[in-house]
């Protein structure tokens, strides 16, 4: 059932990882969620229909793009992004933070002003900030909105991630002024601090004085390996607010999703599930499987047989390796959805092991396959 208003509700906590479901005008997200990623209004390759039937609950727009394309004056005119691309579920909208860092050749950074851009599609110049930002996400009809930070490229240099937070911090402030009192949708702040522990905390109790709907960390996935992550959420983690979702930015394989959950994170998105399924790469309960590879050419097994959705268990290996050495878009389609469709999987069995209280077992057993 709908709630009118956004709230988070915590059903259980075992050590550190947690059950909990986000309500929502739009629906209910069951967490651990996992949110795929549709930067152009779009989860690539895949129906709106079909992306409902893998059980995906809530998916994630961007801001700097849908602001470039279609642009805010067609969404307007659509009442927001669920209309225009005919989905009914609750949205996500990334801040435009992440394109400060991935476009950086194209970003100058004015702390007072935000972030001055020159489009990738046609060089023509404008100004996100924080205010901008928070209006196009209110055009976009976002039921999570996040503020616009800085995140910066992967560094050891401690000057230059306490210098975003700094600038993070006062965006922060900025975007929840101009986002105001608006109960039945959700504003994020977003954590920095790169891998300093110390940074980490700083940022963090900076955002909760400022009181955010829920809390997100950014700054990972960027380069640092898998045990340098584990150990920033393993610390930063136990001192979030309980009563609110904890969101990880960009993340990930099955194993960085299974050791964030075991610190305690409740969201996650990546565009991992599609990109791998539009080169060849399939996620399945046995671990990974690239179909290019010569060996499929004749395996008459089908992908996984333990997934059902669109009868996807018809098609063989050796046909869908066919498909892509012929570069045929309907492998791209395929593929796409069975990741998407495997990854939801993944969550449910996660939420199921937490729910039984078998959550070790099951992070022990696929914690090293994928």
């Amino acid at each position: 059932m709908n709630s009118k208003n956004f709230f988070f509700e915590l059903i259980s906590k075992s050590n550190n990882y947690r059950l909990g479901k986000i309500h929502t005008p739009k629906g209910v997200i069951d967490t651990p969620a996992f949110m795929p990623v549709g930067t152009q209004g779009t989860v690539k390759s895949i129906f709106v229909d079909d992306l409902k039937k893998t059980g995906t609950q809530i998916i994630l727009g961007n801001t700097y793009h849908l602001f470039l394309r279609p642009g805010i004056q067609i969404l307007d005119k659509f009442g927001g992004l669920h209309r225009f691309m005919n989905w009914d579920k609750p949205i996500l909208t990334d801040s435009g933070g992440f394109q400060i860092m991935s476009l950086s050749k194209l970003t100058k950074i004015d702390q007072k002003k935000g972030a001055y851009f020159s489009s990738h599609i046609d060089g023509k110049k404008f100004l996100l900030s924080p205010e901008k930002s928070i209006q196009i996400q209110k055009s976009i009809n976002s039921d999570i909105l996040m503020v616009l930070d800085e995140c910066p490229k992967l560094t050891m240099d401690k000057k230059i991630i306490s210098n975003a937070i700094e600038t993070s911090t006062l965006w922060a402030q900025r975007s929840k002024n101009e986002f105001g009192n608006n109960k039945k949708k959700a504003l994020f702040g977003i954590v920095q601090g790169g891998l300093f522990e110390d940074l980490r905390i700083e940022s963090l109790e900076k955002l909760k004085d400022i009181n955010f709907d829920g809390y997100a960390l950014g700054g990972l996935a960027v380069g640092e390996n898998q045990n340098e992550m584990f150990k920033i959420l393993n610390s930063i983690t136990k001192l979030m607010p309980k009563n609110k979702p904890r969101y990880l930015m960009g993340v990930g394989t099955p194993s960085d999703i299974l050791g964030a959950v075991k610190s305690g994170i409740d969201m996650f998105d990546c565009v991992l599930p599609t990109r791998s399924g539009r080169t060849g790469l399939a996620f399945t309960w046995e671990g990974k499987i690239n179909l290019r590879n010569a060996k499929y050419k004749k395996d008459t097994s089908p992908l996984d047989k333990r997934c059902n959705i669109n009868n996807l268990i018809k098609y063989s290996k050796c046909y869908l390796n066919h498909l892509f050495n012929t570069n045929e878009i309907l492998a791209s389609m395929l593929l796409s959805l069975h990741n998407i469709n495997f990854y939801q999987e993944f969550m449910r069995k996660i939420r199921d092991e937490i729910k039984s209280g078998t959550f070790d077992a099951f992070y022990k057993k696929n914690i090293n396959k994928y």
